[in-house]
């Protein structure tokens, strides 16, 4: 891929804009060309197999054609809308049959994710997608967690009758990455999670998660902080704090948990944060030898940090949602705010 083939479909994009008929039109343009299947977003998924000398080239022009076609894309949906106010002589035929009125709506979750795959994307990171049922291996043993680990009581299981797993995290993919990619490998699953607890207005059985990975030569902890304040920066839009406390988990050494300074109060402290002015995230570490070798990784050559967070929370942390059972009831007069 060159740029003047990106400049291509830039002039292509903005040819058929021009042509639209109608909001049905631009919104097919839209997703032809800024959707999560377009030929942009597969380059910029791509851009990682370039030489190193020619990412950061085609990287900055890929996301700026991305930005001139959603500025012409928000154009032409304007002149739309100015265009159907002035024709006052439009007339309306009312012997058309109705048609029955889509009630759906994007689900805030999902609203969200696609926010933060565009964030994670636009700093370099591939998106992988989970096997919702998985076996004991890739679950647990793939990521240092043996059969017969105390460690395994930390997570509550569904099991089917075969001996399979509804995934108790999206960690399962760890190792299949590992062993598909060479370094550098940035990578980030979002999926369906399931958990056999009790619900409650923070907890559900059923959660979304992001797990994400990094590893390079001479990957350290601050490079994860970094990288995580950044997503951070960007999800909720406004600068905030970030506060790396030890944790354990089986998976990463040193395991870390990491505070986010409290994005509904500023850290003045309020009912959320327990008025301490932070809030518990998620989990994450450098990820360990053990992982790394069973990916088929050097340990003595390559370091990377992993981390994993529900996106539920971060969501009813955004929007100040007070019961996570709500995202699954099936109330759409909770559904249709977002």
């Amino acid at each position: 891929m060159t740029i003047k083939q990106l400049e291509k479909i830039t002039k292509k994009a903005s040819d058929e804009l021009l042509q639209a008929k109608d909001q049905r039109d631009l919104e097919k343009l839209r997703i032809k060309y800024l959707g999560r299947k377009s030929e942009l977003t597969r380059i910029l998924r791509s851009i990682k197999n370039l030489p190193q000398k020619k990412r950061p080239i085609m990287g900055a022009k890929a996301n700026e054609i991305r930005k001139r076609i959603e500025d012409l894309y928000n154009d032409a949906t304007e002149k739309m809308k100015i265009s159907k106010a002035l024709d006052k002589d439009e007339e309306i035929d009312v012997t058309i049959p109705v048609k029955a009125q889509a009630i759906g709506h994007i689900h805030p979750i999902t609203q969200m994710l696609w926010r933060a795959e565009e964030i994670f994307q636009k700093m370099g990171f591939e998106i992988f997608e989970p096997f919702e049922i998985d076996d004991d291996y890739h679950n647990f043993e793939s990521v240092n967690i043996p059969p017969g680990h105390p460690a395994r009581d930390l997570w509550d299981t569904f099991w089917t009758e075969d001996g399979f797993i509804p995934i108790t995290h999206t960690s399962s993919m760890q190792v299949r990455i590992l062993k598909s990619r060479k370094p550098p490998i940035r990578a980030v699953v979002p999926g369906k999670v399931f958990r056999n607890e009790r619900t409650d207005p923070r907890h559900e059985h059923t959660l979304s998660q992001i797990e994400g990975i990094y590893v390079d030569k001479g990957i350290s902890l601050s490079d994860m902080i970094g990288t995580l304040k950044t997503f951070f920066d960007a999800f909720y839009g406004k600068d905030v704090q970030v506060k790396v406390v030890p944790d354990y988990f089986p998976f990463v050494e040193p395991g870390n948990g990491m505070n986010l300074s409290c994005v509904i109060c500023d850290m003045k402290g309020c009912r959320v944060c327990k008025h301490t002015g932070w809030l518990e995230i998620l989990g994450c570490g450098m990820i360990h030898p053990n992982v790394l070798r069973e990916g088929g990784i050097d340990p003595d050559v390559y370091s990377g940090f992993a981390w994993g967070f529900g996106l539920d929370r971060l969501v009813m942390l955004k929007y100040g949602i007070e019961d996570i059972r709500h995202f699954r009831n099936g109330d759409l007069r909770f559904i249709r705010q977002f």
